[in-house]
């Protein structure tokens, strides 16, 4: 692991002190690669994921052929919030796992919110 991992996992673990999910208050987390871009909505209370998403799932992939860029971000926090609302939640806690909130980040939080997403 290289120092920057490293450091993006302590910075994770710090946040995860303050931050966690419950029934009616999910946690989204999110995995940001190279080439693609993964969100968990997750109940700490039960240790249940509620609904996973990436840019390399069925229902993402057709639309966009690249997943590690800000449009399949964007593309991905519409579709994800989308199914949050199907699922009856509106509320979430955002956890962005280290990440700067700034580019990819920042588009897929911002998506959230325009499709109705409180956080």
């Amino acid at each position: 692991m290289n120092k920057k991992e490293l450091l993006r996992k302590k910075r994770h673990t710090r946040i995860r002190m303050k931050v966690a999910g419950k029934t009616q208050r999910p946690r989204i987390v999110i995995l940001r690669s190279a080439k693609n871009f993964t969100a968990q909505a997750i109940d700490d209370e039960q240790n249940k994921t509620l609904l996973s998403m990436a840019t390399f799932s069925k229902v993402i992939r057709p639309q966009i052929p690249n997943g590690g860029n800000l449009k399949a971000a964007e593309n991905l926090g519409a579709i994800f919030a989308k199914k949050m609302k199907e699922k009856g939640i509106s509320r979430i806690v955002f956890d962005r796992a280290g990440y700067a909130y700034h580019g990819r980040v920042k588009a897929f939080a911002e998506a959230l919110r325009k499709e109705g997403l409180e956080f």
